[in-house]
């Protein structure tokens, strides 16, 4: 029993290694090859899983063999255009100009309930609002809204905005994160902590802190959000000046 349980382990490990090492992608965004290596791959781990009489190795060496497959197709298919075409096909316009093309549905196989629910995926309802819909390699849909019905910007208001920030997790169910913290010069653990207990919020009652240039947003366990704005200046008070909400605020 206590052999399975190790083999069970040692598997599963050697396998979410491999798999990671292939890459980030979601089930959905595979390639046909990549879905094909790791539909292959889950299979002839769970032979030597199940099965105590069959050397552990019988399961470790085909999924190392198709690690290495996939990196060589990887490889290959960066260098050459028509190996990438042959290999995952080419991008397909399913509707052009408010028409959705029969022709192509005929030879993608897919029908109009397939095409609607690709099209309400991308928050449109109606063929007639898109320009074009691209069916990508994997099997996601990108439309291509009319001009008439594609969501006003600032820029055709003629407004200016701010800058446009990647908000950062500084804290994370009650941890630092270390490295994320480093990236902003502004913001340190001592300010952190300064700013929490000013406003009586110990460190391990944060499910989440995050900043986005000079915005904070702080979600305790328990309670309401807050939201804040960054002093720059190491003299302020608590290098943290709030301004809106919740109740915490």
């Amino acid at each position: 029993m206590l052999n399975l349980f190790l083999r069970c382990i040692i598997l599963y490990t050697f396998l979410l290694i491999a798999m990671r090492l292939m890459g980030k992608r979601q089930l959905g965004e595979l390639q046909p090859f990549e879905l094909a290596i790791t539909l292959v791959a889950s299979d002839l781990v769970c032979i030597p899983m199940a099965d105590a009489s069959i050397p552990i190795i019988y399961g470790l060496i085909p999924v190392f063999t198709l690690f290495l497959v996939h990196i060589l197709t990887t490889k290959l298919a960066t260098k050459s255009v028509r190996f990438r075409k042959f290999l995952n096909g080419k991008p397909v316009i399913l509707i052009e100009k408010g028409n959705v093309l029969p022709s192509v549905m005929k030879e993608l196989n897919m029908t109009v309930d397939d095409v609607m629910e690709a099209l309400r995926s991308n928050g449109y309802f109606n063929p007639s609002d898109v320009e074009y819909a691209i069916l990508e390699t994997n099997g996601s849909m990108t439309v291509l809204p009319k001009s008439e019905t594609r969501p006003c910007t600032p820029s055709d208001l003629g407004v200016k905005v701010s800058p446009a920030f990647l908000p950062v997790t500084v804290i994370m169910e009650g941890d630092f994160i270390g490295d994320n913290v480093a990236k902003i010069p502004y913001v340190t653990k001592e300010r952190v902590l300064k700013f929490l207990d000013n406003r009586h919020i110990k460190q391990t009652d944060v499910l989440m802190m995050l900043v986005s240039g000079e915005d904070v947003f702080v979600q305790p366990y328990k309670g309401e959000f807050l939201t804040a704005t960054l002093d720059r200046d190491e003299d302020a008070k608590d290098g943290v000046q709030v301004h809106v909400t919740g109740e915490n605020a």
